[in-house]
């Protein structure tokens, strides 16, 4: 948007909306640009993908425009540095931890990228982690260097000196680097497929959090899979708002335009304000592709409200929405049905739910073209099998009881079971293949059929997954939709809580944090139910939570409705807890949302 001084967003937009005509939003899209193989290596790096796409823009950020060139040519350069520190003259780390911590700006993506390069396994950090976890994130992976972003090397520097691991510095020139052209120079072949590509870590539901290893095959599985569902093209361009330490940010928003072509437009953090400026922005590159979590969408509808109130407004920033913008995301964490509602109403578009573990990539989504059911979360994307089952009390045969199965074409439901609740399993190219030297954990993930347990609760009807007792509710409960359909809206509370107090649908994922603190605990479990008053469900409230309190091991944990500011203010005082591991809800106010533990 061109520079106004002294003009705010919400007057240049009502004097815009005043002298323009709503505009016309074309049908169609760009047919699904591939791109070049890796020489044949299907579960090669995207930066193998990078010079086949030039001169392109790859990123603009708060330092300029880099092109894919700038950043292989800088990414280079960085792992010739990150080789030469740990002496390895072949170039190839062979899977040494490569911790990095960098702002959401190009150093991110060059230190990535230049992890890879060098054959290493990279290790993305926070800065919003407290000192005490970037130190268990180090030494738990044992990671062999760390890399820090300019703003970073003082919050890093007595981390490394305590853990005796040598820090790399990223020099001026990741940011805007004067590096020579690298023409012909290439990375060195190597096999890719079970290479660990990174070690993200997700709070576990009581303990320290874990690693999930997650290899180049499984990034290429998620990658290709949503750039084919989602119909990704070299000419789209996303708007980056999250961290860059989970899935979404890092995977959903960040290599898969990578992958492609395409141009992502990276904020150093959320602001409800320049996120309404680049979505109404006419300057290039002009953003057509949005993901974030609900509370980042609750935030910007409440911008809305309070700076476009005027109807002619409203209709001229719905317009532009509905002209500009193809595809709009929500993920992380279940969208409240007044989110989704709301956001129809202001922009035009349907948000389009999916559902991820960092465990096992992205495993279902809903459909880019045809209607999507409101408080659902789609059919499996490409290569991923689902399957819901229940246990078998019976000692003898399969030790469980399959429900429902399906993948990406067709479903299968056992006569009987179509409304019989049961555990979601999963299977495919994107899951993880262990937790970070932890066997004894990774065991117990899996089947002997090798199907990740997701510990979420589900159940088939009609078409529609059911929780809570009842279906989530929509006009199309009876359309022909997969068994998939609404697969996530599901409460995982102990049976005694949801046989005892526990009433009405639940609106939510299920959220699992760790104990606060050093405090043990019992796991936490947190669903969105109407609160009941007077007699009548109001429908309306999310305030009320089922929470286990936290507790000594010995104790049973207790359930009662309490707000999340409660939870929080009881929660986080004094506890070193960090915002990523609490619910998008229960963050401040006044920061962008954490991610909910265990999602994507």
């Amino acid at each position: 948007m061109p520079p106004h001084v002294g003009v705010s967003l919400p007057r240049l937009v009502c004097a815009v909306a005043s002298r323009r005509p709503a505009p016309w939003r074309p049908g169609g899209h760009s047919p699904l640009h591939t791109g070049p193989a890796a020489r044949g290596n299907r579960s090669a790096p995207v930066f193998t993908r990078a010079l086949a796409f030039g001169d392109r823009v790859a990123l603009a950020d708060q330092h300029g425009s880099h092109t894919y060139r700038d950043l292989y040519s800088r990414s280079l350069s960085l792992a010739r540095e990150i080789c030469r520190l740990r002496a390895c003259t072949d170039g190839d780390l062979r899977e040494e931890r490569v911790s990095f911590l960098c702002s959401n700006d190009v150093s991110y993506v060059v230190a990535q990228w230049a992890s890879w390069m060098s054959g290493g396994t990279a290790v993305p950090l926070y800065r919003k982690h407290p000192r005490a976890e970037l130190e268990y994130f180090i030494q738990d992976s044992r990671s062999s260097v760390v890399l820090a972003g300019q703003e970073h090397v003082e919050l890093l520097s007595p981390v490394v000196r305590k853990l005796g691991v040598p820090l790399l510095p990223l020099p001026p020139t990741v940011y805007c680097g004067a590096d020579k052209d690298p023409g012909e120079e290439q990375v060195p072949e190597r096999d890719w497929r079970d290479r660990g590509a990174m070690i993200i870590y997700t709070s576990g539901t009581t303990g320290r959090p874990k690693g999930v290893v997650i290899t180049h095959h499984n990034i290429w599985a998620t990658v290709t899979g949503l750039v084919h569902k989602w119909a990704w093209t070299k000419d789209d361009v996303i708007l980056h708002v999250l961290p860059l330490h989970h899935v979404h940010g890092v995977v959903n928003k960040l290599l898969c335009p990578l992958w492609v072509g395409a141009t992502c437009v990276m904020l150093p953090e959320f602001s409800a304000q320049l996120v309404w400026e680049k979505f109404l922005s006419s300057q290039s590159p002009r953003v057509n592709v949005f993901m974030a979590v609900p509370t980042i969408y609750s935030k910007l509808m409440d911008y809305h409200d309070r700076h476009f109130s005027q109807p002619h407004v409203r209709d001229f920033v719905r317009a532009v929405c509905e002209e500009n913008i193809r595809l709009m995301v929500s993920g992380s964490a279940a969208l409240p049905l007044p989110v989704l509602e709301k956001w129809k109403c202001a922009t035009g578009h349907t948000l389009l739910e999916r559902y991820g573990m960092t465990e096992i990539g992205m495993a279902l989504s809903n459909p880019l073209a045809t209607a999507r059911l409101p408080g659902s979360v789609g059919t499996p994307l490409p290569g991923v099998e689902v399957r819901i089952v229940s246990e078998n009390l019976q000692k003898d045969g399969c030790p469980y009881i399959v429900h429902a199965e399906g993948n990406e074409t067709e479903t299968r439901v056992t006569p009987g079971f179509e409304e019989v609740e049961g555990e979601l399993l999963v299977r495919g190219p994107s899951v993880f293949h262990g937790y970070w030297d932890k066997p004894e954990e990774t065991k117990n993930a899996f089947t002997s059929g090798g199907w990740f347990k997701t510990a979420a609760n589900s159940r088939e009807a009609r078409g529609v997954l059911r929780a809570g007792g009842e279906a989530p509710r929509s006009p199309h409960t009876h359309a022909p939709m997969s068994m998939h359909m609404g697969l996530m809206r599901v409460c995982t509370l102990p049976r005694s809580a949801r046989e005892g107090r526990c009433q009405g649908i639940a609106l939510s994922l299920d959220t699992r944090i760790p104990s606060f603190g050093q405090t043990p605990c019992e796991t936490l479990h947190v669903t969105w139910s109407p609160i009941r008053r007077g007699g009548h469900s109001d429908t309306a409230s999310h305030q009320g939570s089922a929470v286990a309190r936290p507790g000594r091991d010995s104790e049973r944990p207790q359930f009662s409705h309490v707000s999340y500011s409660t939870v929080l203010r009881k929660g986080r005082r004094g506890t070193g807890c960090s915002p990523g591991m609490l619910p998008p809800a229960w963050g401040p106010s006044h920061k962008a949302p954490g991610l909910a533990s265990q999602r994507s």
